[in-house]
């Protein structure tokens, strides 16, 4: 199974901000949307950074980044060093990745352009999936 199969089951649609959206309104996107990150990007498919979660968690553990937080633009917090995925790499190849390097989201870029977003909930939820499959397989071929 690969990205691409993901990307068709759950879509390409992908929530970015600007670099220069404040921290504040970057917390009511993730609130409203229900999600975790946000990709910032200034044409909604370059990929500048990543704003997630963690990210504003940590800042606002920080006494120097607390202050005036809210007001602050999305690049003074996001991760500039965003790894990325293919849609031809394997679910496998992605949560190894994942694992590896503690990130949640992976955006899935194709030619130099964003063309979706993974999550660590997709690639879990994708490797249940052909798990269960395979465990119905294997039934089948026993009790036949």
């Amino acid at each position: 199974m690969n990205v691409e199969t993901i990307l068709r089951t759950k879509g390409a649609k992908v929530v970015t901000i600007t670099p220069e959206t404040p921290i504040g309104e970057a917390t009511k996107i993730l609130k409203r949307a229900r999600i975790g990150a946000l990709v910032v990007s200034d044409d909604g498919s370059n990929v500048l950074g990543i704003l997630s979660e963690r990210d504003i968690v940590s800042a606002l553990a920080d006494p120097t980044k607390r202050t005036g937080l809210v007001d602050k633009p999305a690049s003074g917090l996001m991760t500039r060093e965003v790894l990325t995925c293919a849609p031809d790499d394997t679910v496998q190849k992605c949560m190894v990745m994942m694992t590896d390097q503690r990130v949640r989201h992976l955006p899935v870029v194709s030619e130099g352009r964003m063309i979706g977003l993974i999550s660590i909930g997709d690639v879990v939820k994708n490797r249940l999936e052909e798990l269960e499959s395979e465990a119905g397989f294997l039934r089948e071929l026993i009790t036949s």
